[in-house]
Formats: C-alpha cells, sequence, structure tokens
C-alpha cells in the first residue's frame, strides 16, 4: 500500500510517498480502507519536528482520523463491520495511508448522507469544539470570542455557539473574506487578529497603537460590538494570548483548546493577576480527558446533524495522497479555511468525494 511518510523533519518536502505492507489488524482492530484522510494541524506540528521531544521520529506515518471501509477485522471483532462505511480516529499518526488498522473502540458508523470527506472534517474538531465550550461552562445568552476560527476547530465553534445561544459570537480572522464566510456560519462580529475591530487583515487596532487594550465589561461599541466576552476559546495561543484576557467580562473564562502559533509566554498568568478583582478564569483542553463514551455520543449526533445539513462541514480543498507535501504547504501558509482532506485513491477519488462534501 501506499502512505506518506515523514523521511525528514522541517519543511514539508520531508514528507515522501512510501510503499509497505498492507497491515493486519489484531486482536480487537479493524482494517480501515481509507476513503479521506483529514490534515490537522497537529500533523503539521509533527512533521516540523517540533514534538520530537515527544517521541516522534523520522519514518513516522502521519495523520489522526480517517474515513472509509472496513475490510477486515481481527479477532474478538464482530464480523458484522466488515463492508460497513465508518469514521475511525488512528490517535497520534497512520492516517496518511490507503490502509489503516485502528481499535475497534476507535471506530464509528457513518450515515446515509455524510461524506467521507465530512466525516474527517468534523469528527475530531467537532467534538474539541463541543468539549472546549461545556469547558469553558458556556450558556446560552453569553457573547463568545472564537480566536483564531478560520480552522476546523473555529468553525465548529462558531457554529455550535450560535446554535447554543449565544448572544453574540465574534470571531477573529485573517481577511474580510473569511469573516464573510464566517458571518454565514454563525458569527456575528468579525474582529482583526488582535481582537479589535477592523478590516480583519491589519491584526492591529487603534487602542493597540495606542498602546492599551481596549477596555471589556463596558457598553457595546457603537457597532454593537461586544466590550468585553463571558467566553474565549483560543484556538492560537503564541505570544498575544495574554493581551486577551483584558477582552474578559468579569467572570470571563478563556479556554486554549490548540497552539497552532506556539506556547504563549512562560508569565502569561500574571496578566490574570493585574485583573484579580474580575475573577478571571483560564483553562486548556485536551479532547483526550473525555470519555470515549461521551466523544462517541458527540461524534454520532454531529455527524447526524451534518447529514441532515443542520452544521456544515467545511472543506477547504480534496487533494490525492500523494498530494500531501502540497497540503501541508497550504497549511504552513495559512491559506487553509476548514480543512484540506487528502483522497487516498487518486484524483478520480477526490473527485468523488468533492461532489459528495458539495
Amino acid at each position: 500500500m501506499k502512505a506518506i511518510s515523514i523521511q525528514t523533519f522541517g519543511s514539508p518536502d520531508g514528507l515522501a510517498v512510501v510503499d509497505l505492507p498492507v497491515p493486519a489488524p489484531a486482536a480487537g482492530q479493524v482494517l480501515v480502507t481509507t476513503e479521506a484522510v483529514g490534515v490537522g494541524g497537529v500533523d503539521t506540528l509533527i512533521r516540523s519536528g517540533a514534538l520530537a521531544a515527544y517521541g516522534f521520529k523520522e519514518g513516522h506515518i502521519p495523520g489522526g482520523e480517517v474515513a472509509g471501509t472496513v475490510t477486515a477485522v481481527g479477532d474478538g471483532v464482530d464480523p458484522s463491520w466488515l463492508g460497513r462505511r465508518v469514521w475511525a480516529f488512528t490517535g497520534t499518526g497512520g492516517g496518511y495511508a490507503e490502509q489503516a488498522v485502528v481499535p475497534v473502540e476507535q471506530v464509528l458508523l457513518l450515515p446515509d448522507g455524510l461524506s467521507s470527506a465530512a466525516a474527517v472534517t468534523l469528527g475530531s474538531a467537532g467534538a474539541v469544539a463541543h468539549f472546549g465550550l461545556r469547558h469553558a461552562r458556556f450558556a446560552p445568552g453569553e457573547t463568545v470570542l472564537v480566536r483564531g476560527a478560520a480552522g476546523g476547530i473555529g468553525i465548529m465553534a462558531v457554529q455550535l455557539a450560535a446554535r447554543g445561544g449565544a448572544a453574540a459570537v465574534a470571531v477573529t480572522t485573517s481577511s474580510p473574506e473569511r469573516g464573510e464566510r464566517l458571518r454565514r456560519l454563525g458569527a456575528t462580529h468579525v474582529l482583526n487578529r488582535s481582537g479589535g475591530r477592523g478590516d480583519g487583515a491589519s491584526g492591529r487596532d487603534g487602542a493597540h497603537e495606542r498602546g492599551r487594550a481596549p477596555e471589556s465589561g463596558g457598553a457595546p461599541e457603537r457597532d454593537g460590538t461586544p466590550a468585553g466576552y463571558d467566553v474565549i476559546i483560543d484556538v492560537v495561543a503564541g505570544a498575544d494570548m495574554p493581551s486577551f484576557f483584558d477582552r474578559l467580562n468579569p467572570n470571563g473564562r478563556m479556554v486554549a483548546v490548540g497552539a497552532v502559533a506556539g506556547q504563549p509566554p512562560a508569565d502569561f498568568g500574571t496578566r490574570i493577576m493585574t485583573e484579580f478583582r474580575k475573577s478571571l478564569s483560564f483553562a486548556a483542553f485536551s479532547a483526550a480527558t473525555v470519555a470515549p463514551a461521551a466523544l462517541r455520543a458527540v461524534r454520532a449526533e454531529q455527524f447526524a446533524a451534518a447529514a441532515r445539513g443542520e452544521i456544515a462541514a467545511v472543506v477547504h480543498e480534496l487533494l490525492p495522497l500523494d498530494h500531501a507535501v502540497l497540503a501541508h504547504r497550504k497549511m504552513d501558509a495559512g491559506e487553509v479555511f476548514g480543512r484540506i482532506v487528502l483522497a487516498p485513491r487518486g484524483a478520480g477519488a477526490a473527485s468523488a468525494e468533492r461532489r459528495k462534501a458539495s
């Protein structure tokens, strides 16, 4: 079978197509012949070598989620899985391949009407967004800011907050065009990358140019933009994360669900302490802390909702598996809105999946 291996850590050019034996499922596993593979932010971090300290080595096959058909089962697995269309979580790797072995407890049946590309766009991102909002104790009527809303997690957080009755759903993003797409998905206010009003591209607003943070917790701005937020879902982290504590209302909660811009400053917590009287809260969230049964239930619910057209799976582009280098270049360049999906069976499969996802 064909797979994509990280031959050299660093740039996307370190990825290469390799030929490997088709794996045989062990006890408790199934073999999935893949139709769609999600390209995630963690894949780019692993490929870059940024996570080498966590045991990732050159030769690693990236990819955490796939969708396709079960074509073999291991000992102890109900044979009725054979021939079923499924979504599967492969963990920290193994997905960029024509076949993948997965523990059966990490496999979920797909409803009719949901494409494989849509499944790998929703499977992980939707669960993180759902439980991230729950971790933040989001309640109807509260104001929400999604920082870094153009990726899979951010897009789902926008939709779920809007569906959950948020009074306002603001987003930070890099361009007016992306802002308009996010409005169509439920955003009510579009901010630039610093969190200020503007065209969404400059990354600056007047308050920051004058060296102060915008006030929060007061009256809305003249255009209706909230002056502060009860909940911030942060996909970005990075050096600018502490400045967003200034945008929290009293008793506001920020939850980091990703770190696409890297780690925040080591002393970021001091920003909370300087606003001690506002009783602000910060938390990090990983879906690894959620019980498997709860994850399965939420994913099944979201897959069904997407099949009914109630939530959108935003596929940026479908590419053949051997275009993984191009996919990672687009990710590194920040060109992706939603998710890039690889189709292991080539251009024809990518075209078929594109029709199903549209």
